[in-house]
């Protein structure tokens, strides 16, 4: 279908690619999915447009060989995870050199231009700029080496590919901030267009003076994306919350194109025109993609109308092949102008991982709960070992999983943003658990079955198998409505009484999650993990606290821990009765039952330690921490510890599996390793991997 690039030039970058997808990420780990989620940009090789790079919201890039028929993690740029890559750019008179905006998901006075001169093997952000949150990022067709930025404290310039900057918008100006969108006239690149969150303004001496071009747009629109017709710049199209604006007089005057649209679909957050037949312009909304052929007098929706839009690429060889970059969706491809369109996501997954777990009674069954993704996420099976996944979210009506255990009787249990679910079936329905407010009744029975896959009983009948409550400890029930249920974050269910971490206090249940009871443990309601430890000790851990009970629940007391420790993530126990605590400070170990604490570090990172659990399979520790991109083992109680190889992104936790270790990863679903102890080390290594993004937009 492409054509074959066989120019020095080209077969340089494509090694260049190859070189750090291949070995930097790959030979270790596996990136299993399941695939989809976010993507933010698109952009491909000028010296070979089959060659494609894709940004993520956690400062991922991946790379498609193969005109996005497969994807591959390519890079990682940012010292985090809160990157936001939403702009690409290749040099096209040297295509080894390749820019890339970002800007800080969390923090505003954060963000970077990346350049790469050797396509894209080695990164170095752009002196000059460091610190910016750069929303908008232009090239001047006329002159590669002339870029353009847009910030939150205005529009920078370069004319020498970014070794200086100078700032061509006014000091501290009323209005010219908060810059969404750029574009450079295509034959004179002092005239340049500057989208704001309030309306567009113009210049055209380079920055000397600028003026407002809003005349026919709404007021008060958030101005998402700028283009400048290649065949005749007077033609300017805008794109807005308020919809889709088109000028024929440089941007002088403005008229409303999108009258036709829905209200639904008339936040437009990125257009782009065909490169060859200009009077063809895909707008992508938040309503769907949309397409025009006659320049915008009419429109028509060319995807489901739930699609969110963030970037469209089109093959300048064919440009009836399109990409787009959704939400949730991951990227959808077209080969005939979007007549018909499919999901292209092999090799690619931005998924946040709330919970795992590996079937009880099929090892090759593995289950995984993410958050973020709405209808496109919730719940996924897979029956081979993360080759091939299937979603069954039938009544969770699209809650985040926040965590994930099975019962001896294979029940599968989720904690959501509200409330215990349950599935029987793995083709069946999701079921809530009660739950209420209040201490557990006393109990005249505790041996009340458990929800089971082979179960046909009503519901009714089996509350009424339910064990009695003593007349003694009976108070009134406060049920929780549905939708005001707390955010489950971890089980416990290794024994006859079950217990839930949640966001409103301890929750206890004694017939098989089939009710849960709950609330404050000395004073304290937002939990966040409880583990059994031994002999019907249990931890439970707050965000600045942590408790352990000797007696299944019924008293706490609450665990010391040093002063300079600002925050917790866990507390477990090991078999020799040690405990460790997980912690902003890193993971610190006791061996008095918590009285005393000694940071521990012996190859450990001394700052936020996830977890540190005890594998008894293969009879060693493992822990994970915040940003390091692996997984950390020690076979000597924790004295001395060594990390994996790099994962090529961050993990959260992992498990024993199989004789490999099987990760859930921050931003990228679940990786398996490739190899370990009685893994087949043989096997071809295919790295591929997935916040949704909160902003402006």
């Amino acid at each position: 279908m492409y054509k074959t690039i066989s120019s020095s030039l080209a077969k340089i970058i494509v090694c260049g690619f190859l070189l750090l997808s291949l070995t930097a990420f790959a030979a270790d780990w596996r990136l299993i999915g399941p695939e989809g989620g976010d993507v933010r940009s698109l952009a491909y090789d000028p010296a070979n447009p089959s060659h494609i790079l894709l940004g993520t919201s956690a400062g991922q890039m991946f790379l498609s060989q193969d005109g996005g028929a497969s994807w591959a993690l390519f890079a990682h740029l940012g010292q985090g995870d809160d990157y936001v890559l939403d702009h690409i750019i290749f040099d096209p008179s040297h295509p080894a050199t390749i820019y890339v905006a970002a800007w800080s998901l969390y923090h505003d006075d954060e963000g970077d231009v990346f350049r790469s001169d050797d396509g894209g093997r080695t990164w170095h952000p752009l002196p000059g700029v460091h610190g910016k949150s750069i929303r908008a990022l232009a090239m001047a067709p006329s002159d590669p080496n002339l870029l353009v930025i847009g910030a939150l404290d205005g529009v920078f310039r370069t004319r020498n590919g970014g070794q200086s900057w100078e700032r061509i918008s006014p000091e501290n100006h009323a209005e010219i901030k908060n810059i969404e969108s750029l574009a450079i006239d295509p034959q004179n690149p002092d005239i340049i267009y500057a989208g704001t969150w309030h309306l567009p303004w113009k210049t055209d001496n380079g920055g000397a003076s600028w003026h407002s071009i809003s005349k026919g747009i709404a007021f008060d629109s958030d101005m998402f994306s700028i283009i400048v017709d290649p065949t005749n710049p007077s033609t300017v199209y805008a794109s807005a919350c308020s919809g889709m604006y088109k000028s024929l007089n440089k941007a002088e005057y403005f008229h409303r194109i999108s009258l036709s649209l829905p209200h639904w679909a008339t936040r437009t957050r990125v257009l782009k025109q065909d490169p060859r037949r200009p009077s063809i312009v895909y707008a992508g909304t938040t309503g769907g993609l949309w397409k025009t052929l006659d320049g915008g007098d009419k429109w028509k929706l060319v995807t489901d109308d739930s699609v969110i839009v963030n970037d469209i690429l089109m093959d300048p060889r064919e440009p009836d092949h399109v990409l787009v970059a959704t939400d949730r969706g991951g990227v959808l491809a077209s080969n005939d102008g979007f007549a018909h369109y499919a999901a292209s996501n092999r090799g690619f997954a931005h998924r946040v991982v709330g919970g795992m777990a590996v079937d009880n009674k099929d090892p090759n069954r593995i289950y995984v709960g993410v958050v973020n993704d709405k209808d496109l996420g919730g719940f996924f099976i897979s029956d081979d070992g993360g080759a091939n996944w299937r979603q069954s979210n039938r009544g969770l009506d699209e809650r985040d999983v926040l965590s994930l255990n099975q019962s001896d009787e294979g029940v599968i249990f989720a904690g959501t943003n509200h409330g215990v679910f349950y599935l029987t079936s793995l083709n069946g329905e999701w079921k809530p658990s009660g739950m209420v407010r209040g201490p557990l009744p006393e109990q005249h029975e505790t041996d009340s079955p458990a929800p089971s896959a082979k179960a046909t009983k009503s519901a009714a009948a089996a509350r009424s198998r339910r064990t009695t409550v003593s007349p003694k400890a009976a108070a009134p029930e406060h049920a929780i409505a549905l939708d005001n249920t707390p955010r489950v974050r971890g089980f416990d269910m290794t024994g006859s009484t079950w217990y839930a971490a949640t966001n409103d206090g301890l929750f206890v249940s004694v017939d098989h999650g089939h009710r849960w009871y709950g609330g404050m443990i000395e004073g304290e309601s937002d939990f966040i993990a409880v583990n059994s430890l031994a002999d019907g000790t249990l931890s439970l851990v707050a965000p600045k606290r942590a408790f352990l009970s000797h007696d299944a629940g019924k008293s706490w007391s609450e665990v010391s821990y040093p002063q300079y420790v600002t925050g917790l993530y866990n507390l477990t126990a090991v078999p020799d009765g040690s405990l460790w605590l997980a912690t902003r400070e890193g993971a610190l170990h006791s061996t008095d039952g918590g009285k005393t604490w000694e940071h521990t570090l012996g190859g450990l990172p001394a700052r936020n330690v996830f977890a540190v659990h005890y594998d008894p399979v293969s009879q060693r520790l493992l822990a994970t921490a915040m940003f390091t991109r692996g997984v950390f083992e020690s076979k000597d109680g924790g004295q001395s510890w060594q990390r994996t190889p790099d994962t090529g992104v961050s993990i959260k936790s992992a498990l024993h599996y199989q004789g490999r270790l099987l990760a859930a990863s921050s931003y990228n679903g679940l990786l398996l390793q490739v190899g370990g102890e009685g893994g087949d080390s043989s096997e071809t290594a295919h790295v591929a991997a997935a916040s949704s993004t909160t902003n402006r937009q």
